[in-house]
């Protein structure tokens, strides 16, 4: 492993036998902890991994959540036999085994992985996982639902409703599929799709029940059987003529190149950083709405460590509708008093509360480190959820405040 030490930030670039395996990024910590997706994909880059573990930072500050921000990401094939997969990760923990060891960077499902491949993945080197870690099998959807929120209080913040509203979704997969169904159960209409394999595009809306029953007999090939609609690249789908464009897929796929042919009145991304600074500087000249998407797709993170404190499905997407989306609403009037963007605010209001969890950190009281040490047993098993889910909800009403 080679590392890269910028003060409290980490960069570990990860080889075998001088090959390039991928890369691990430690952006901040809190009790020397950190954590984040570890991600698998034909194409990473240590810069994407750096940012993105410092885009991990924000979405813990914003959430008020005590968690160190993290990233990493496996050089693969996420569409391979899940063995081929499987092996990859393994070698990978093997080689970063020291960092998992002490739990200096502890990984979740992500793009191309899910939490079953890391729990396999860290038994194999020998490292346990407690009973509670790692069980949350509805991130995609918690994503989905955030983006969704903060679509709604987009469209309000204008003026608009979402009835008829033209929809273009980049990645209709674990986040693009679910936010597809809460939009159209709303009046939106879905007129573009897109996987790795190709893109679709009908003016018209496509006719959701058909897609997907589509989507589940051929996986992401189905852009080359559905009917319904015309094939295009998938770079032209972020270019059409919609009303609201989600990006859900890669990181960086809206660029200075394709910003300026960018038509849609409001952006809300379900993916990691996938507007580079000079795209959304051009996109804010353009009078384009654009939320910042650590604040968008914060729902993972926040819906997954609720539902981690056995806090049940509805009441998770109905804390996110009224808190969340009360967050959101304020961002954008705070916006728009101060003649500053959404991203500044949200920027300002992160950072801030990030500094904060790190300085209480720090300075633990004796009530604390006793709430520190009820989370470990409740982690263990030990402590039942029915104990916990009662005082789960204003705790987190607090973080989010």
């Amino acid at each position: 492993m080679l590392w890269q030490n910028d003060k409290t930030r980490i960069l570990c670039t990860v080889t075998h036998n001088s090959d390039l395996m991928g890369y691990v990024a430690l952006d901040s910590s809190i009790r020397d902890r950190s954590t984040g997706g570890l991600r698998m994909h034909p194409e990473i880059s240590a810069e994407e991994i750096r940012i993105l573990a410092h885009n991990m930072t924000l979405k813990f500050g914003f959430l008020g959540l005590p968690q160190g921000g993290a990233k990493a990401g496996v050089l693969g094939d996420p569409e391979a036999p899940r063995a081929e997969r499987r092996q990859q990760l393994v070698a990978f923990a093997r080689a970063i085994r020291p960092l998992l060891q002490k739990r200096f960077f502890f990984p979740h499902a992500d793009m191309g992985t899910d939490n079953e491949d890391i729990r396999y993945m860290l038994h194999q080197v020998g490292l346990r996982v407690m009973p509670r870690e790692l069980r949350c099998t509805q991130s995609g959807y918690y994503t989905a639902v955030s983006v969704y929120v903060s679509i709604c209080q987009a469209t309000r913040h204008i003026g608009r409703t979402l009835a008829g509203l033209k929809v273009a979704l980049e990645g209709f997969g674990k986040v693009g599929i679910p936010l597809a169904s809460l939009l159209a159960a709303n009046g939106a209409l879905i007129v573009a799709v897109s996987t790795s394999r190709g893109a679709l595009y009908n003016p018209q809306g496509f006719k959701l029940d058909n897609l997907l029953k589509c989507v589940a007999e051929t996986g992401s090939n189905f852009v080359h059987h559905f009917p319904d609609g015309d094939r295009i690249d998938r770079a032209a789908l972020l270019e059409l003529p919609v009303d609201i464009l989600c990006p859900c897929a890669n990181y960086h796929s809206i660029k200075a190149h394709n910003a300026p042919h960018i038509q849609a009145s409001i952006i809300c991304a379900g993916a990691n950083v996938p507007l580079t600074p000079d795209a959304e500087h051009i996109l804010l000249e353009k009078n384009v709405l654009c939320l910042p998407d650590f604040v968008t797709n914060c729902g993972g993170v926040l819906g997954g460590t609720m539902e981690f404190a056995s806090v049940q499905k509805d009441k998770i997407v109905k804390f996110m509708e009224l808190h969340l989306g009360a967050r959101i609403s304020a961002i954008l009037e705070t916006a728009d008093k101060q003649g500053r963007t959404p991203h500044d605010i949200a920027l300002s209001l992160a950072r801030e509360k990030f500094a904060q969890i790190h300085y209480y950190a720090q300075h633990q009281k004796p009530s604390d480190k006793l709430f520190q040490f009820c989370l470990n047993l409740y982690r263990r098993g030990i402590v039942p959820g029915s104990l916990v889910a009662p005082y789960a909800l204003p705790y987190f009403e607090r973080s989010l405040a």
